[in-house]
């Protein structure tokens, strides 16, 4: 029994080994089998990690050769870097190329290519490509014109961050367009979008904003104030090795910044300062002390040196200078902070007029920093740095109206003050492109640019963008829907306050361009224009109107003050006014013969006589040229 007992314990020990080796097999089995499974996905992941670091830096080079290369074709080269990182799913880079496809950056603009990255992108949480889709949408561009579709993706793209989006807002809800007014939400989103841009001024991050009115260059764009031509350059280059000390300043400040269509170089601004600093210009001190205050790669910064240059430059009696340092001693840069000294230095630079000493006096007072909190004071400086357009000071001062601080609050004032301040953002640099491309004869890749600044409130765009509608030589909108978009962009900007757009508007419903012709509502608009803004081209236009009783009830006596009102308020009416009256008086007088009313005929004489006296240098210029095509015909017979 006993051996019996312990052979079953035997075979029982045995059986639980073989067992145990047995499970030992299968998990290693199993171990084996799951092995090459775990190694493919660790590599897979690997895989893809180096596909998503390749992505990002080839997106990295690209973003660095657009920031530090000057030349189209090296920018080129940015894009071929871009869409190598696309294909390597790298999101950003995607971001890049359709807005590439969509603005037509160096000839690549394909709608149709933009519209499906961004609607990919879209799909991946993009805000940028939402605000593509939303502004798409509400121009019928590539796309069905749906306001309330490109209103949700608005809203979506601001929800996500998207700046652009959280303007185009503000200026829906401040303008009613497919939304309720609502001041209080249109303050809201506008004030999200100048906090962001006061952030980048208070780090001289500011861009600077040149406007080109197309209506006002349709002949010789190149003559625009707002961009200085080439060869204007050149010569004021050529003074400037002359010795011209203004020219100097002036180009060292153009180059400081990156003005008038001209690249910011720092090498060259200092270049031109350091030129006019030797020859006395305190200016120059000032401007070189600030570019050592700041840093840049042509003057790494340095507190001393800016000490130097802006003590140069107040020793002169320079506003610039004096301003610097008390900067420097407000900041504690280079020297201890010492309060009195800054504001006595702000102080005499804001009494010379110095818009950013104002400010910097504004802003001490509102703070408080060295002095009592004063907001009444702070109110005064930042409405005089304002009217000089000093964008932090508007900021405070929309603030303060936002706010009720020192001021009655005023939601409609802080509106309008904080969108000046959304338009200083980085998108304000699509004006030169656009500029520039509607030169070089790109008229749809200026179109889609001016079309989004026109959807973010930018008036100036709003009229080019319908100034290009209207020539109907853009072709990404098709034919029959330019007049009409023309006539809601004109009369966007002219509710902004443009005189000339107020006066296309009634052209549009004399004439019956994207809308019924309709007399009533010309004459009102030539009213507004005329009344309010002393629009010589509405007075004449008006003055037609009344003399022929078209949709106003007929009115010779106020034809005629409207036709002198023009003539008066420019000189270029001279002429067709003179023809208009000439016309107005000759017609009346031969009515007057045909019905043999000998009486007034004498009148209309003398009325002829007077109408045409203070044109009597024009009608013997028309005899004289009358008389020599005569004399010419007479000759080649």
């Amino acid at each position: 029994m006993e051996q019996r007992k312990s052979s079953e314990v035997i075979n029982t020990k045995e059986n639980l080994l073989k067992r145990k080796k047995q499970r030992k097999l299968k998990i290693r089995g199993i171990e084996n089998r799951e092995l090459p499974k775990r190694t493919k996905n660790h590599l897979k992941e690997q895989v893809k990690k180096n596909f998503i670091d390749e992505g990002d830096e080839l997106l990295q080079m690209g973003i660095k050769i657009l920031q530090e290369s000057k030349r189209q074709k090296q920018k080129a080269e940015a894009y071929v870097l871009f869409a190598k990182a696309a294909d390597k799913g790298n999101l950003k880079a995607m971001e890049k190329m359709a807005d590439a496809l969509l603005f037509g950056n160096f000839g690549l603009q394909n709608i149709t290519a933009a519209i499906q990255l961004y609607e990919f992108l879209a799909k991946e949480g993009s805000h940028k490509a939402q605000n593509a889709l939303g502004f798409l949408s509400s121009y019928g561009i590539g796309m069905e014109y749906d306001q309330a579709k490109a209103l949700i993706y608005y809203t979506f793209g601001s929800a996500g961050g998207s700046m652009m989006s959280q303007m185009i807002l503000g200026y829906r809800y401040l303008s009613g367009i497919n939304v309720l007014p609502d001041c209080e939400t249109a303050l809201n989103h506008y004030k999200k979008v100048a906090d962001y841009i006061a952030d980048k001024l208070e780090k001289n991050e500011g861009i600077p904003v040149e406007k080109v009115r197309l209506t006002e260059r349709p002949e010789n764009l190149s003559s625009n104030s707002e961009i200085l031509d080439w060869d204007i350059y050149q010569y004021y280059k050529f003074l400037a090795e002359r010795g011209d000390v203004q020219i100097q300043v002036s180009l060292g400040q153009l180059h400081l910044i990156g003005r008038k269509g001209l690249d910011q170089d720092y090498y060259k601004a200092l270049y031109y300062f350091l030129k006019a600093a030797k020859a006395g210009s305190a200016n120059a001190m000032a401007f070189i002390g600030k570019m050592y205050l700041e840093g840049n790669p042509a003057a790494p910064q340095n507190n001393a040196t800016a000490f130097k240059y802006f003590s140069m430059a107040a020793n002169k009696g320079n506003a610039i200078g004096l301003h610097g340092l008390g900067l420097l001693y407000f900041y504690g840069k280079g020297v201890p902070v010492n309060y009195a000294k800054a504001l006595k230095y702000f102080q005499r630079a804001a009494e010379k007029g110095w818009p950013n000493a104002q400010f910097q006096l504004g802003f001490m007072y509102y703070t408080g920093s060295g002095v009592w909190k004063d907001y009444k004071l702070a109110f005064k400086y930042f409405y005089l740095a304002s009217q000089s357009g000093q964008p932090l000071a508007i900021y405070y001062l929309a603030k303060m109206y936002a706010t009720g601080t020192g001021v009655l609050r005023s939601c409609t004032t802080a509106v309008e003050l904080y969108k000046g301040v959304c338009e200083l953002g980085h998108w304000a640099e699509r004006f030169l492109t656009a500029y520039f491309a509607y030169k070089d004869g790109d008229i749809d890749s200026s179109l889609v640019q001016y079309a989004l600044l026109a959807e973010m409130g930018y008036e100036v765009a709003q009229s080019n963008s319908a100034f290009i509608l209207e020539s109907k030589k853009a072709n990404i909108l098709e034919k029959e829907k330019m007049y009409p978009m023309a006539l809601l962009l004109w009369n966007r900007a002219a509710v902004q306050g443009n005189a000339f757009a107020r006066v296309k508007i009634g052209d549009y419903h004399y004439y019956g361009y994207g809308t019924k012709k309709d007399y009533q509502t010309a004459a009102t608009h030539y009213s507004i224009a005329a009344n309010k803004y002393h629009n010589a081209q509405a007075m004449f236009n008006l003055a037609y109107m009344y003399e022929h009783g078209l949709g106003i009830a007929k009115d010779i006596h106020l034809a005629r003050r409207l036709y002198d009102m023009a003539a008066q308020t420019s000189p270029d009416a001279h002429v067709p006014v003179f023809l208009a009256l000439t016309k107005l008086e000759t017609m009346h007088l031969l009515t007057d013969i045909l019905f043999y009313n000998q009486f007034t005929t004498i009148q209309k004489w003398i009325k002829l006589e007077s109408t045409l006296a203070p044109y009597w240098d024009l009608l013997v210029i028309g005899l004289i040229v009358a008389i020599l095509i005569f004399l010419l015909k007479n000759l080649h017979r």
